[in-house]
């Protein structure tokens, strides 16, 4: 019998897996053509590898928090969800503020500590969002590519899913200093930052299956098109969403673009305007 610890680890992985194959936006150097950028920067020793432990991972979305994520949405009542959202949300802002004041950005800062503050005290423990600021995930591999610390090589972990070496370090190191799991440490609150990480798949999956099931059925390769939308996602965060953004090209059927269609990736995230420009088409 799978014990308790290895079923919550399995989970945390699946959370990991839907989260790193989810949004794409990437910023391209002016006059460079975007798919040929994109491709040269693919850092992979190891795909066939990647590729086995992303068919792993990926089975073991489809048996347990794809399902998982459909009865918890059409069970619970749109306004329920929406406050589990914001309750996690609210639980990562102390490790938010540590990473932006980390990374400099005091402004950023503030805003983690006056939202956190204001929708624990006056949002009922952060199930309501009262503060309205808008606060953006902060983690600790941004932080460390800020300090100019390189990605290092591509890599799909067994459970943990698509990651680089340097986000694999930041996983690790966040686990230990994350407000939040010290608390829960210091109350001998058990398995604490298992139950969150379930949580957070589970909100997160349930939001994005028709578009993740669209993007799996428009690529031509899978793995090529997570590997893509992962890297370019993580570039994105990392500059704060403030660089030029192009449009990801087609995959060709020669497979010389590492891309995903644009209208794939536009299921699931809205560009922002202050930062998204008109689409080009690339062609060959």
């Amino acid at each position: 019998m799978i014990s308790l610890k290895l079923k919550s680890t399995l989970v945390k992985g699946c959370m990991a897996v839907v989260l790193a194959s989810t949004l794409g936006a990437c910023a391209t150097p002016p006059g460079e053509d975007s798919a040929n950028v994109t491709y040269t920067e693919v850092s992979d020793p190891i795909e066939p590898l990647n590729r086995y432990f992303f068919d792993v991972n990926n089975a073991i979305d489809a048996v347990a928090l794809k399902p998982i994520s459909h009865i918890y949405r059409d069970a619970l009542p749109q306004g329920v969800q929406d406050s589990v959202s914001n309750f996690l949300h609210n639980l990562s802002q102390p490790i938010y503020f540590l990473n932006n004041i980390a990374q400099g950005d005091l402004d950023g800062a503030g805003d983690n500590m006056g939202s956190f503050f204001t929708n624990t005290f006056l949002g009922i423990g952060g199930l309501f969002d009262v503060a309205k600021l808008n606060t953006e995930k902060e983690d600790l591999g941004q932080t460390m590519a800020v300090w100019g610390i390189p990605e290092g090589p591509y890599l799909v972990l067994p459970i943990l899913g698509p990651n680089t070496t340097r986000e694999a370090i930041g996983i690790v190191g966040e686990y230990f200093i994350d407000p939040a799991n010290l608390v829960a440490r210091n109350q001998d609150v058990d398995y604490f930052s298992i139950y969150r990480g379930a949580a957070n798949a589970i909100d997160f999956r349930s939001k994005s299956i028709e578009s993740l099931d669209e993007i799996e059925k428009n690529s031509i390769d899978f793995y090529a098109t997570v590997r893509s939308l992962y890297r370019q996602n993580r570039k994105n965060m990392i500059l704060d969403g403030e660089a030029e953004m192009t449009p990801l090209p087609d995959i060709s059927f020669e497979m010389e673009d590492d891309q995903p269609k644009e209208s794939n990736v536009s299921l699931l995230f809205e560009e922002d305007d202050s930062t998204s420009k008109e689409a080009t088409s690339t062609a060959n």
